[in-house]
């Protein structure tokens, strides 16, 4: 598998997203538990060595799905979770980043996975789905993190779900190891963050890499489009794969976390490791038609 970077550790182009294997609605636990971690068994086996995960998702189900699967885990598997949020009784997300809660969320992270250390910790801030609404001081959670840096649990800050201001503040005041945001080649909205993390050299991570379903996306839509088809046809692959190995060619550490609870899906998706899009390829998908994703 072809190797990047997470923040200073070099890991695998593919990793894999967990949030699918919690129950429907990413709340409760699925309806196979056992089927989810061979999902993880079955990722780790392939080479995935940088999975995403979140207390959140579930709340609490995926990361205990993941340290009943894994621990203890491999040497250079670098585990990846959020803060910032939290769920109420009904499966709803509900902003939880104030400074405290965020080394709670943190501890409660450390607990679940079974870890001293995590590799990498999100900041989940709510810019982009909620605009209006009022967040605590980006200086005081940043902040927040550093402390736990400091005290050595947590390798690396990252920010999720947010403008290019933020980005740019977090790598100037604390340093980050990673953006994730929501990026597709049905979704090139964020492509000034992808720049920017391109200029620092920070590596990023796309959610919604098919386009979000809730905005009129993934895979159906791809595999309506002309180019997409086009591009699918002559390689012998999926739209899907078509739309992952475009992600892949836009930037050199640009890492995917694609998720599901198939280890069919798992293998397919990882397959895309081995598709090389060449320049004419990149130019009939740039033809491809931007759609408002919702985020």
């Amino acid at each position: 598998m072809n190797i990047s970077s997470l923040g200073d550790k070099p890991v695998h182009r593919i990793g894999f997203g967990a949030m699918q294997l919690a129950g429907p609605g990413v709340f409760g636990p699925p309806a196979d538990p056992e089927a989810a971690r061979a999902v993880l068994r079955r990722a780790v086996e392939l080479g995935v060595d940088h999975i995403d995960t979140a207390q959140f998702y579930g709340p609490d189900v995926v990361n205990d799905l993941i340290r009943e699967a894994l621990h203890p885990y491999p040497e250079h598997l670098r585990l990846v979770t959020k803060v910032g949020a939290r769920r109420d009784e009904q499966g709803g997300w509900i902003p939880a980043g104030e400074p405290d809660q965020l080394k709670e969320q943190v501890e409660q992270n450390l607990r679940s996975l079974g870890i001293e250390r995590i590799d990498l910790v999100n900041l989940r801030r709510f810019e982009r789905d909620a605009p209006d609404l009022a967040q605590p001081a980006l200086a005081e959670q940043l902040g927040a993190l550093a402390e736990l840096r400091a005290q050595g649990k947590i390798d690396m800050i990252g920010v999720s779900n947010v403008y290019a201001d933020t980005v740019r503040t977090a790598i100037e005041t604390v340093g980050i190891g990673e953006v994730q945001n929501p990026y597709s080649i049905l979704d090139r909205s964020d492509a000034d963050v992808l720049e920017l993390c391109r200029a620092h050299q920070v590596s990023y991570v796309p959610y919604f890499p098919l386009g979000s379903a809730f905005g009129g996306g993934g895979p159906n839509h791809l595999a309506a489009d002309e180019q997409v088809r086009a591009v699918a046809a002559k390689h012998e692959i999926t739209p899907s794969q078509v739309a992952l190995a475009w992600l892949l060619a836009q930037y050199d550490r640009l890492l995917l976390i694609p998720g599901t609870s198939s280890v069919a899906h798992l293998e397919e998706n990882l397959a895309v490791d081995d598709i090389r899009l060449d320049e004419d390829d990149l130019a009939v998908l740039a033809g491809v038609e931007q759609i408002a994703v919702g985020h």
